[in-house]
């Protein structure tokens, strides 16, 4: 009667969360590599010998890829054909994949979460239906190109909100309904995946119990928290334990697996980026099946690449051992 029990309990859970891989994501998002390679850059292995960076990535212990999508970028970057042809390479690799909703021509993130041009005079009703139409459009397309998606993330660091100003979190319930329409579209094309709401500032508990309790009050719809995770080099031992705190607190209080949806650190303090890379798996990790795993954000980039200098990679293309947890 036990065992009926526990199997049966499986079975409830599964029904209200999709059933997820036992395997733990060591992830990394390259939404940047087909636009590096456009301008010319190459990777290289140990031997200095130019090399796919799936293929790297796969060496090293990366079987997961997380690619950000775009509405209407106006370089192409990031849009549905790019997002496919970055897809394709990784899941040749067997590496499964998450796809990153920005709701936006460009970067969303806690200060920036502008509307598509096209979508600039939507209001709310329209805009309920152009993130529906969206999110089934682009996953629907990857799904016809032979692409399974395992994560759905609906909104990039959406501490905020999205879609502003309909979709800030002044107004928590239209903010809901929009996150909803993107869950509805995502089990749509994918009934198995699980939809992830991403923050920023996974060590800030207040913020993460003051946006979790504001759209589960609202009537949210989510399967899994994703946090970013950018430690100091200096202090990061401080932020993980933050971190771990927010972590159990989070499974604890909405019943929800975590997944840090991105970390990184300087490239040139790879040696401590290798400890805390380390420690922060083990700490997911010892969540157990409500730890998901760790995407590295664009390890990949070239140092200074657009500005950006926490990536995994020297200056002679070739990986750090921040990476090696991995």
């Amino acid at each position: 009667m036990k065992i009926r029990k526990l199997l049966l309990g499986g079975l409830l859970a599964c029904l209200v969360v999709p059933c997820m891989a036992a395997t733990f994501a060591k992830g990394a998002d390259v939404s940047w590599v087909s636009q590096e390679e456009a301008a010319g850059y190459k990777f290289y292995n140990s031997s200095g010998v130019a090399t796919d960076p799936f293929v790297l990535l796969k060496g090293i212990g990366v079987n997961a890829i997380r690619l950000r999508v775009w509405v209407n970028p106006g370089d192409g970057w990031n849009n549905g054909a790019d997002v496919l042809y970055k897809a394709k390479r990784a899941a040749a690799q067997g590496m499964r994949i998450m796809i990153d909703f920005h709701y936006s021509d460009t970067w969303a993130d806690p200060a920036h979460q502008t509307k598509p041009a096209a979508w600039t005079s939507h209001g709310y009703a329209d805009l309920k239906t152009d993130v529906y139409n969206h999110t089934w459009g682009i996953l629907n397309y990857l799904k016809t190109n032979g692409i399974t998606v395992e994560w759905v993330q609906v909104g990039n660091e959406i501490n905020s909100g999205m879609l502003w100003p309909e979709g800030s979190t002044s107004n928590f319930t239209q903010l809901a309904g929009l996150i909803n329409q993107g869950y509805a579209a995502a089990k749509a094309v994918y009934p198995g995946s699980l939809v992830v709401l991403h923050l920023a500032n996974g060590y800030n508990n207040t913020v993460f119990r003051w946006f979790f309790d504001g759209v589960k009050a609202a009537g949210a719809k989510w399967d899994v928290i994703g946090m970013s995770h950018y430690p100091a080099a200096a202090s990061w031992s401080s932020y993980n334990t933050q971190l771990a705190t927010n972590m159990s607190d989070m499974v604890s209080r909405y019943a929800k697996p975590v997944i840090i949806s991105e970390v990184g650190m300087d490239w040139q303090q790879a040696a401590t980026a290798k400890s805390m890379l380390a420690d922060l798996m083990a700490k997911v990790q010892a969540l157990g099946s409500n730890g998901l795993g760790v995407f590295y954000w664009e390890p990949e980039a070239y140092p200074g690449w657009q500005g950006y200098t926490m990536g995994a990679l020297n200056g002679s293309g070739q990986f750090t051992q921040a990476l090696d947890p991995y």
